[in-house]
């Protein structure tokens, strides 16, 4: 557990940016209860917050992967984020979207990217890690090398390590799921019995959802 990780965490519960209510949750677009909500994107209205944010992105891009040529935000939630790291770290910056633009060139990544260059991802939220891998395998698919993908915040599902593992793509975030309890411990902002519903959810949310709309 790091400094600069509880650190990202109680910035992210100060603001809202993630909220805890394990005694009443939150309805996810997917339908499943959930006692957490993330929107990271609140981040970039606050000038310490971001500043923080940018240079522990360029912290670990440096440390992890010494000199990359390129950086990449995912749509959308890692263009802004992904822009600041860029300028900082005086690189080309290019976005991924979702899916290929249904007009015009059809672009799936825009910005310029040459084959063979080396990129890093910037993310703001990894869940299951679909939707990032979709990025890294369009970026792949365009002839760069793909360092690995750097986010805010990770759930720590089982099913994005094996995800990530799977496409052979690094991992690295700012902050994750155990550090952030730990830290709203620490804040009074959950108690010890949240504590242990919050890791339950995190185990099997799908079950942990059912069991709730049960009662």
């Amino acid at each position: 557990m790091s400094d600069q990780g509880l650190k990202v965490a109680e910035f992210l519960l100060q603001i809202k940016a993630i909220e805890l209510k394990p005694q009443n949750p939150f309805t996810w677009a997917s339908g499943l209860r959930s006692p957490i909500y993330c929107d990271n994107r609140k981040t970039l209205s606050y000038p310490e917050i971001r500043d923080y944010l940018r240079e522990q992105f360029c912290e670990i891009i440096r440390r992890e992967y010494g000199s990359p040529e390129v950086i990449a935000g995912v749509a959308t939630g890692g263009i802004a984020l992904g822009a600041l790291v860029a300028q900082e770290l005086n690189l080309p910056f290019v976005y991924v979207r979702s899916e290929a633009k249904k007009h015009g060139l059809t672009n799936m990544i825009e910005g310029v990217v040459e084959q063979g260059q080396k990129v890093v991802v910037i993310e703001d939220l990894v869940s299951t890690g679909k939707s990032s891998l979709q990025a890294v395998e369009a970026l792949r698919e365009a002839g760069v090398e793909v360092m690995g993908l750097v986010a805010i915040f990770t759930y720590s599902f089982d099913s994005a390590v094996s995800n990530f593992n799977a496409k052979n793509c690094v991992l690295h975030t700012l902050t994750k799921y155990e550090w952030l309890l730990e830290q709203a411990l620490n804040m009074n902002y959950i108690s010890e019995a949240d504590k242990v519903a919050l890791s339950e959810w995190r185990k099997d949310p799908e079950q942990w959802s059912a069991q709730l709309q049960k009662v």
